[in-house]
């Protein structure tokens, strides 16, 4: 078959909460079903089904599946890791598109992200735990806040500098309705709050929640028929650097803290699509902690080394600046479905759907999905 574009044509969400009281694979069916009606499918159109999960804290595919009563399925994957996949397996999924091997996926990510399995603040097994937790190097904060302190050193910052980030982000959740946190912020506020792990305040913290998010991948020309504008698909990229994967604190053997996954796959990622930095119009940059952002920002090529906090407190990311950034408030404040949502913000922006937060340019679009050593992104066009 010969090789066929691919396009992101719904979004489906639950609420998201502190205590859903519901299974997950209960918020998982809900977030798909929303997806295929927002794309305007029948759910007996998708044949294929993907995720991810992290500590065992989702479902996997086949039971959305099941759950969903397809008929059958001819593609299904799961991805054993958190923040770094949303935009690789929806990619994988794309993949499966053009090739034939799937007509319509839908992608979803769904976990009791506050309620039940709580990746904040979990201890994570592994080769190098025995060294870790005795010292109490045990949590994820404290590994991403190790490469934000390495980097506020290296570019001669404060710790407090990094509030530019929650504070600009914080703008457009007060005018997300799915936001989890609509309270104006301010420097003053964020200075208020407490420190969580150096040099982290609470607001540049991610926000856990319970709940469900997921998007419908099809081929261009299905999508062109359905009931949005289409997210095209134009480029799509994963890396990891050297010596990734033995264990969660893996980054202990990584080379350059003030630096991740994103200036490794910047060239492929732009070469691929046949645009660069300047041709992309909004970004939505994982942030599970501000100091993703900045990292973000600078291995894209959105500006220097060293640039990204004062490129933020110019202005900008905001809604009229030059590149705005996390229009739904970013997992800082409208909630940690580890990046599942960040994609689909990409997808409603192209689609001219966010309301109040919607960019007044919005044609091209860069995801990206991880944190530190290896990570996704993708280059999304209107169609």
């Amino acid at each position: 078959m010969a090789y066929r574009a691919a396009a992101i044509a719904g979004t489906g969400f639950t609420a998201l909460s502190k205590n859903s009281g519901r299974s997950v694979l209960d918020l998982a069916t809900e977030a798909c079903l929303a997806a295929v009606d927002d794309a305007g499918l029948k759910v007996t159109d998708i044949d294929g089904v993907g995720s991810f999960m992290v500590l065992g804290d989702s479902v996997p595919s086949e039971a959305v599946a099941t759950a969903l009563a397809l008929p059958g399925i001819r593609y299904a994957m799961d991805f054993q890791q958190g923040g770094q996949s949303p935009a690789w397996v929806v990619a994988n999924a794309a993949m499966a598109v053009s090739q034939g091997y799937a007509e319509n996926v839908v992608v979803f990510r769904a976990l009791n992200g506050r309620s039940g399995v709580r990746v904040g603040s979990s201890a994570f097994q592994g080769g190098a735990g025995q060294f870790r937790y005795p010292i109490g190097y045990d949590t994820y904060m404290q590994y991403i806040a190790m490469w934000a302190r390495r980097y506020l050193i290296e570019t001669g910052h404060e710790p407090d500098d990094l509030g530019a980030i929650p504070i600009a982000q914080r703008w457009y959740a007060e005018r997300n309705d799915r936001a989890v946190q609509r309270k104006p912020l301010d420097q003053e506020t964020y200075l208020a709050s407490p420190r969580v792990v150096d040099p982290f305040r609470v607001a540049d913290c991610t926000s856990e929640v319970d709940g469900a998010c997921a998007v419908i991948v099809t081929s261009l020309d299905r999508a062109r028929d359905l009931r949005h504008r289409p997210a095209l698909i134009a480029s799509a990229a994963y890396r990891a650097g050297a010596r990734p994967g033995l264990d969660i604190g893996d980054h202990l053997l990584y080379e350059d803290y003030t630096r991740n996954f994103t200036s490794l796959l910047r060239a492929e990622l732009y070469g691929r699509a046949g645009i660069g930095p300047k041709d992309v119009q909004f970004a939505e940059i994982y942030d599970c902690f501000s100091s993703t952002v900045v990292f973000g920002l600078e291995g894209l090529g959105f500006c220097d080394r060293g640039e990204a906090i004062e490129f933020v407190r110019s202005g900008a990311t905001a809604i009229n600046g030059a590149l705005p950034v996390n229009t739904n408030g970013g997992l800082l404040a409208e909630g940690y479905l580890h990046g599942m949502n960040t994609v689909a913000e990409a997808v409603l922006q192209i689609q001219g759907r966010c309301g109040d937060r919607q960019v007044p340019r919005h044609e091209v679009g860069v995801v990206t999905s991880g944190a530190l050593v290896d990570g996704s992104a993708m280059v999304l066009v209107a169609a």
